[in-house]
């Protein structure tokens, strides 16, 4: 379990992120035309997990659009936006923002991923919503870095996860 903060006050996830140099767990989460995705789809490339609580926070749609920004310089890079919103608000979000090239993907109907990756909010306001959180991939599917943010309301450390996926 992971202590973190929601608007200062203390809040728990389930678990802790994965390990640096391990194997990213699989997962199935929900595409914007309701098709199912796992991570072995984008076997091959190198992929960042924008992990988030919801596209309809400043904070989140921030991480969105910065990562957005960036993933247009990269090659062999996905940059996968990982909330629980339900896919029809993650499509009005990127449409009426301009957004494409980041795949945003929906948790809403297992919560699988969020306990699988130990980012889920175990109490709080937020809870069984899921964290602040990067996750960067090799092309191998091996993590090479990965962020919680402390503060729930605080942007992730863009540089560090574009580093380490140059570095990759």
């Amino acid at each position: 379990m992971a202590s973190i903060k929601l608007g200062g006050n203390p809040a728990n996830t389930v678990g802790e992120l994965p390990s640096i140099n391990t194997t990213a767990p699989n997962f199935k989460l929900t595409k914007s035309d309701l098709s199912e995705v796992s991570l072995s789809d984008y076997s091959g490339q190198k992929v960042v997990l924008n992990i988030f609580p919801s596209v309809d926070t400043g904070t989140c749609a921030k991480s969105v659009r910065q990562f957005n920004e960036e993933a247009a310089k990269l090659e062999n890079t996905k940059i996968l936006c990982i909330s629980k919103d339900l896919p029809f608000a993650q499509t009005r979000f990127c449409g009426a923002e301009g957004i494409e090239n980041v795949e945003m993907l929906s948790d809403y109907k297992t919560g699988s991923f969020g306990q699988e990756y130990g980012v889920a909010f175990a109490d709080s306001a937020f809870e069984s919503l899921l964290s602040r959180s990067i996750v960067v991939l090799n092309q191998d599917g091996q993590i090479i870095h990965t962020e919680q943010v402390q503060e729930t309301a605080d942007e992730p450390n863009y540089k560090a996860a574009l580093q380490a996926l140059m570095n990759a």
